[in-house]
């Protein structure tokens, strides 16, 4: 074997156990002495004022017992009804039990397993990692004196936010539900929208220290096995401490981190999600956040709302073509008026040259100036109301934008014509369904300023052939990012920039080159 594949084999095998045995004594087996068990416990958790070692005698048994857990992860109550009660209390009722004093330890637990415990998840486990891991999760640890094993006990109950409706993808109509911080109500959203067994739950686990639940959930039947594999493999690439937000996996698994444009949708709403995973698309849920990562997409699902599909298909398809319009109009209308101003003023009618020309008279400083100054400004403010509270604000937003920008047409600092197009582009970014895209736009949009205050509408003209020729190299997990335009599929033209009735939607999008096709049978219409 060469040198430095055998460096980089021993490297990745490092940093696999460092990430096992990053607790100490951790992959030790459990000993049959509670004493010796409980130390190692002690040593491992420390003196933590939440970790919980409860020690018991079971008298029909004469053994001692303890359980572990950690407070404000689990249902005492629970605990103590469906635990403790029952093998303090309970078992002392039970006559099979009474002449079996001298009963080996591992007919202990297998009877107290079985016969005592009214848990519905028990599971046993045989070293002190996979323990101590469930304990984090809100899982309780039963050691009983003379087993080499510990029962972990699904008692996990932590606080969380109640499901509210989405605060960044809201809608007119559909569902009012969204995605919560704790991933097993953020599963249960899903499975209430798909009740269908091929809807599959792959489990991983990242981050040496925060130990974050991750899932890769998809369609078995519909999703492209390919796609799938790819997912996986940048999941288990994944090193690092901590997982806080699904924007940390988005960062890691995408296909191009340079690019300004979003690889992944995010999105709070369930029912988008399932949707999503009907077309041969894969989700993927952080546990902590209530943001799902949806793969890949494409430059037009980017700009498509759940309302799309929830109203007729001409509004639908309205509403979506004013989402395109109001891309274009984000992106190019400052650099437009700068080009047009300072290069090509002859382009411009006449009657609306000398109008511009008049509202400009005492104004100090050059177009590329004056846009520079109130875009700058917007973006101050917009992230002013995002900061503050929600009432206050939207008040900062609007009266801010009002103020400066009357203050400073009466100061002469910019044109009233320059205020028009800047307030023009504002709105038009906040009808962009997508955050990201907003913010790939807001990023754009300087760029085509500065070509524009350089070369005016040859600028503009070379910087968009520049997006063009990067959208077209861009891809999402193997799907192109301009398909169905680039390359041509006419078939899931139907859905891209207009969208078609329902009953002419009868395939899934051939890009996502799912296992079946078929998404409406032929005697629905």
């Amino acid at each position: 074997m060469h040198p430095w594949v055998w460096l980089h084999q021993k490297n990745k095998e490092n940093k696999r156990i460092q990430q096992q045995t990053h607790f100490i004594g951790a992959n030790h087996s459990f000993s049959s002495h509670l004493q010796a068990n409980l130390e190692q416990f002690q040593r491992i958790l420390g003196n933590n004022p939440d970790v919980v070692i409860r020690e018991f005698y079971i008298e029909i048994y004469h053994v001692r017992a303890a359980v572990v857990f950690i407070k404000g992860l689990v249902n005492k109550e629970q605990i103590h009804e469906q635990l403790l009660k029952s093998i303090m209390l309970d078992v002392l009722k039970r006559d099979s039990f009474v002449n079996d004093h001298h009963a080996m330890s591992h007919k202990i637990k297998e009877k107290i397993k079985d016969h005592v415990i009214t848990l519905t998840d028990v599971e046993e486990v045989r070293n002190f990692e996979d323990c101590i891991m469930s304990i984090f999760n809100g899982e309780t640890a039963l050691l009983i004196e003379g087993v080499d094993a510990a029962l972990v006990l699904g008692t996990k109950q932590w606080p969380s936010r109640q499901i509210e409706e989405p605060i960044t993808d809201a809608t007119v109509r559909g569902s009012r539900e969204g995605f919560v911080e704790n991933i097993l109500v953020n599963i249960s959203l899903i499975r209430r929208r798909i009740k269908d067994p091929n809807l599959v739950f792959d489990k991983y686990t990242i981050g040496r220290r925060s130990q974050t639940t991750v899932i890769v959930t998809y369609m078995n039947d519909i999703t492209n096995e390919q796609m799938i594999r790819e997912v996986k493999k940048r999941l288990d690439k994944m090193d690092l401490d901590q997982v806080p937000e699904s924007g940390v996996v988005e960062q890691f698994i995408e296909d191009d981190y340079l690019s300004p444009f979003p690889q992944l949708l995010t999105t709070e709403r369930p029912d988008k999600v399932a949707s999503s995973l009907l077309e041969g698309r894969v989700a993927v849920l952080v546990d902590g956040t209530p943001f799902v990562l949806i793969l890949p997409i494409t430059i037009t699902s980017i700009l498509q709302g759940p309302e799309d599909y929830y109203e007729r298909w001409y509004v639908g398809t309205l509403v979506r073509l004013m989402r395109f319009g109001a891309a274009i109009v984000s992106l190019f209308a400052p650099s437009l008026y700068v080009a047009l101003i300072s290069y090509h003023p002859g382009l411009i009618p006449t009657d609306l040259v000398i109008s511009i020309a008049g509202s400009r008279e005492g104004v100090p400083f050059p177009s590329i100036i004056e846009a520079l100054m109130m875009e700058v400004t917007i973006e101050i403010l917009r992230e002013a109301g995002v900061r503050l509270p929600r009432p206050i604000g939207q008040t900062v937003g609007i009266v801010g934008g009002l103020v400066i920008g009357e203050a400073a047409v009466t100061a002469g600092l910019v044109s009233p014509m320059m205020v028009i197009v800047v307030a023009l582009t504002a709105v038009s970014s906040f009808a962009l369904p997508q955050y990201g895209v907003g913010i790939a736009i807001r990023i754009l949009r300087f760029g085509m300023m500065f070509s524009a205050a350089v070369l005016g509408l040859f600028g503009i003209i070379m910087f968009a052939m520049v997006i063009s020729i990067h959208l077209v190299k861009l891809k999402s997990f193997g799907v192109e990012y301009t398909s169905p335009l680039v390359p041509y599929q006419f078939k899931d033209w139907k859905d891209a920039i207009v969208r078609l009735p329902y009953l002419v939607l009868k395939q899934r999008p051939s890009m996502f080159k799912p296992k079946d096709t078929t998404r409406i049978n032929e005697r629905s219409s």
